[in-house]
């Protein structure tokens, strides 16, 4: 191995191997389990939300298939409509031409094109994070199969009447001049203002005041709304109201959604150009009155001084006529969400047209056609009520069920040329003929085409295609379902299901509602079956100071930058996008620059992910610091350097032990390459072999069982941020701080079958900790694996190949243990006394012990030589009782005093300092552990065990606390 661990030359190298000879294609053996990749951006780059999410997925893929599992990471990308025609129609802008210049086809054929060149940026960008994913079976929501199961989806839920075409409000993007969906929608807080204004009664003798933040909107309100229970307004419900500016005559009504202590308690209804409005006017059968156009100019609904005015133009010009009629009774300042859409930053429009929407709302049809919710939305809410999907963490339940509950209509057309076209034409009368292509329409027309059909000119959204994910991937539908009219199967479907349904879905819980509830409606009608059997909503990534990743704030971090490292002079980075768009790259390089004046180290992709890891906890936002990934970048450099001490410690095995000979063994060389990877390979005999000679190897053997069985937990409950943490203390702590020394007395020792046990045992154990933590940091374990596998006779191409280590796998010893633990405590108090009284390393000093039992005389006999070589000290010497004790620094094990002389090492008054912040501390653990059990909840619902563990802490902490005290004492404390 070399030196030093250089990560950028083993990534570069790893993946490609892994990639080439197939091993992440399903091994076509073991139990199925899937994992489906949400679909990003065909448009898109990675950012720290995509590596964290993919880091989880990575991690379950891997350990699943070291289990045996048949694995398969769906993977593939999403065609993203409204931003990839964004991109083309820049590009087109920057040549002075449109896409209307070019005409529909020959756009289509230029997003291809651009698709081609430009849109596996972020599929490469997942390989540099080590996706295991199975590249061979990649999708693309527009390719012909996925095009196929979108057409077939909804000609089906158009004749089984669950799909219509009506006139109702949505979201619109006046620059873009299409529908667009709630998520590509932000609510931005700007300053703006509240106008009140005053409508007069018909005949003028009373008025009343209504506040708006819109003025330009009340060209178009129906109606003023007032509480029915508003004493103040009760007499003017059902009277007439002369609309400012317009002369139209308006009611007023009662309505319970007026909140009668807000303002005046009147409110000015506008169904055409507000949600809340809209769905007063449907209650109260008022017709709405739309005043602009799609480009947000006023219409001709309007009187004729305004129209053709750009919405802004006609609020000044609306707010100075009022002013002029003296109708404007107050201005003043006021905060307010302004819908901004994502893809335009233009203000977004509520507009009434005419969109096609899927029924999600109504009951069964009184024809017995099924209705929306009984068809589509009961079965998903059932299905997991049922338990049959389960969310982790469990309160996002809620949230899913509650809006299944609660759902509106789905509106799935966009007013765009790149997309899924709308399967429908029509006909020269205005009829609507739906089908796979002209001549299914054609053929399942019931009435007579008049004249030529032409195709409708809307695509589908994005989240159609997406809500087909788990089974048209699979290759659905080429195989069936297939329903005749009415909606009635008539035959069944083969396509590939082994696969389905996948065992987890790991995603943001900011697409629960367009695309996981989706997902269950769509595949339960479609398939009968669920389409994941749990959902992971994984944290949001923020910055260190927990504020949100924005590229407006500057504050985004690159996950390929932090990999690859920024160098400050020229600022370079080998992979900085957000350093090329120019409207950010100023605050990009500003924050760059002070937060790291001396750049950004690389950290490697393996300590990026144990970072991703080591946050993966149920909260739901996390919180990046690039100091944290230093810090695992350090434990990488752990692992490394205690691997390069093993393999200089052992030796290869002698001949006929292990090889070719022993079960899992061979000559130690690559497999051939293949079209799946290798079977997990069975242990090896020197994995099962012979009873370790030393307590200490006892120990690591006992420590590692544990951990395992706790890394197995974590896993089944998906607290990566768990799991990381007992490999991380497992491998620092115990392996490299504590079983690397305690090895050196039996290697430099002259017991000979002690010093080929341990050399054995600290191959056995690295060999199952690069294993367990392959799945978190695959590339480091990948390159060590290879040199430690030779030494146990272990055959194979790479450790993804070779099965994940279980708990039974190793022996428990809990006499070992304790005797160790013991021996640790001793060790380590003696170094702390070391640290604190400043005592030379290389000083050998003496070592006294008082009190404690016969089981304590007996391990320091036992481990003299020992704690003489690892802690630097004389032979321990045991002053009995009643004897007179020098002035000492003290360390308390149990009953055990452990002591040091002060004469010539220390000063008397540090060590009474000592003693009393150490005092302080026990005294601290005491309140600890006093708090829980007084904690009358937690001694009724922890587990048994748990609790007698407090118990029995606060006795041994007890016991030390008594020893300190009289140490204090006896120094005159």
């Amino acid at each position: 191995m070399e030196k030093s661990f250089e990560p950028g030359t083993i990534e570069s190298t790893w993946y490609a191997r892994w990639e080439a000879g197939g091993d992440f294609r399903p091994s076509g053996q073991g139990e199925p389990y899937c994992i489906l990749l949400p679909p990003p951006n065909v448009t898109g780059t990675l950012h720290m939300g995509h590596a964290f999410q993919q880091t989880v997925m990575d991690m379950l893929v891997r350990y699943q298939r070291m289990r045996g599992m048949n694995v398969l990471w769906q993977v593939g990308t999403d065609h993203a409509g409204i931003a990839t025609q964004k991109i083309v129609e820049n590009q087109l802008a920057a040549e002075g031409r449109t896409r209307h210049d070019l005409g529909r086809e020959p756009f289509v054929e230029r997003v291809w094109q651009w698709k081609q060149e430009s849109g596996s940026t972020i599929t490469n960008q997942m390989r540099r994070l080590g996706a295991a994913a199975d590249w061979s079976r990649e999708r693309f929501t527009m390719d012909e199969g996925l095009s196929a199961a979108v057409r077939k989806v909804f000609v089906e839920w158009y004749r089984a009447g669950l799909i219509y075409r009506g006139n109702r409000l949505v979201n619109w993007d006046p620059a873009l001049g299409t529908a667009v969906s709630d998520l590509e929608v932000n609510n931005v807080e700007r300053d703006g203002h509240l106008w009140s204004i005053r409508y007069m009664t018909v005949d003028g003798a009373e008025s009343v005041v209504v506040a708006t933040t819109r003025p330009e909107t009340m060209l178009g309100d129906v109606a003023v709304a007032v509480h029915p229970e508003d004493e103040r307004y009760a007499h003017l419900v059902g009277s007439m109201l002369r609309l400012p500016l317009s002369g139209r005559e308006i009611p007023v009504i009662a309505d319970d959604y007026v909140d009668r202590e807000f303002g005046t308690g009147c409110v000015k209804i506008t169904p055409a150009h507000d949600f809340n409005d809209y769905a007063i006017g449907q209650r109260h059968r008022l017709e709405p009155i739309n005043v602009f156009t799609l480009d947000a100019r006023v219409n001709d609904n309007a009187p004729e001084k305004y129209r053709g005015l750009d919405r802004y133009d006609a609020r000044k010009a609306v707010l100075a006529d009022l002013e002029a009629a003296g109708l404007l009774v107050e201005t003043k300042p006021h905060k307010l969400q302004v819908p901004v859409s994502q893809r335009s930053d233009a203000v977004i429009e509520p507009m009434l047209t005419d969109q096609w929407f899927v029924d999600l709302t109504s009951d069964a049809q009184a024809d017995g056609r099924p209705g929306g919710r009984t068809a589509i939305t009961e079965p998903a809410l059932e299905a997991v009520r049922s338990g049959a999907i389960r969310f982790v963490p469990e309160n996002w339940t809620t949230t899913y069920t509650q809006w299944l509950e609660n759902i509106q209509d789905w509106c799935i057309s966009r007013q765009l040329w790149w997309g899924h076209r709308i399967p429908a034409w029509y006909d020269e009368a205005g009829h609507i003929f739906v089908g796979e292509d002209e001549a299914d329409a054609r053929a399942h027309a019931q009435v007579a085409p008049v004249g030529a059909l032409r195709q409708d000119e809307d695509v589908l959204d994005t989240w159609f295609s997406s809500a087909l994910w788990p089974f048209s991937t699979l290759g659905w539908p080429m195989d069936g379902p297939v329903r005749n009219e009415r909606g009635e199967v008539v035959a069944d479907w083969q396509a590939d299901t082994v696969f389905l349904p996948s065992a987890v879905l790991v995603t943001g819980f900011d697409i629960i509602f367009f695309w996981v509830a989706r997902m269950v409606m769509a595949t339960l009608y479609f398939t009968g079956r669920v389409p994941f059997r749990e959902v992971y909503i994984n944290a949001i990534v923020r910055d260190a100071e927990g504020q949100k990743m924005s590229k407006s704030k500057g504050n985004t971090l690159d996950p390929l930058d932090l990999i690859d490292g920024i160098a400050l002079e020229p600022l370079v980075a080998k992979s900085t996008r957000s350093l090329l768009i120019p409207q950010v790259r100023e605050k990009v390089e500003k924050r760059i620059r002070k937060e790291y004046p001396e750049g950004i180290k690389a950290i490697g992709t393996d300590a990026l992910r144990f970072t991703f890891a080591a946050l993966a906890s149920y909260s739901r936002t996390i919180n990046f610091d690039i100091k944290r990934a230093e810090g695992y970048k350090a434990f990488c450099n752990k692992l490394w350097n205690a691997a390069r001490f093993v393999l200089m410690n052992v030796s290869p095995l002698p001949p006929g032990e292990g090889g070719a000979n022993a079960p899992g063994g061979g000559s130690g060389g690559a497999q051939p390459s293949g079209s799946t990877a290798p079977s997990p390979q069975p242990l090896s005999q020197w994995e099962r072999g012979s009873m370790p000679a030393t307590e200490a190897e006892r120990w690591i053997l006992t420590r590692l069982r544990q951990t395992l069985a706790e890394v197995e937990g974590h896993f089944a409950t998906y607290r990566f941020d768990l799991l990381a943490q007992a490999l991380y203390e497992f491998v620092w702590n115990e392996y490299c701080d504590w079983f690397l020394e305690l090895s050196k007395p039996a290697l430099n020792g002259d017991d000979a079958a002690a010093a080929a046990s341990t050399r054995h045992t600290l191959l056995v154990v690295l060999e199952a900790v690069l294993r367990a933590l392959h799945p978190v940091i695959p590339f480091i374990t990948a390159e060590i694996w290879q040199e430690v596998a030779p030494q146990l006779g272990l055959a194979g191409d790479s450790v993804y190949a070779r099965p994940y280590p279980q708990a039974a796998d190793f022996a428990a010893d809990d006499a070992a243990t304790a005797e160790i633990e013991w021996f640790k405590a001793v060790l380590s108090g003696i170094r702390r006394i070391r640290a604190e009284m400043n005592i030379a390393p290389g000083k050998t000093i003496p070592l006294l012990l008082a009190d404690g039992d016969a089981g304590d005389r007996a391990r320091a006999a036992k481990f003299a030589a020992q704690i003489a070589f690892l802690a630097r000290t004389e032979a321990p010497q045991w002053i009995e009782a009643g004897a007179n004790e020098p002035a000492a620094a003290a360390a308390v094990v149990g009953s055990l005093r452990v002591l040091i002389p002060l004469a010539g090492l220390i000063d008397l008054g540090a060590e009474k300092a000592r003693l009393a912040k150490e005092i302080a501390r026990v005294e601290g653990e005491i309140r600890k552990c006093e708090g829980k059990l007084g904690n009358a909840s937690f001694v009724a619902n922890a587990p048994a065990e748990v609790v007698a563990q407090e118990r029995q802490r606060i006795a041994d902490w007890g016991v030390q606390l008594a020893a300190l005290r009289e140490q204090a004492q006896k120094l005159g404390g």
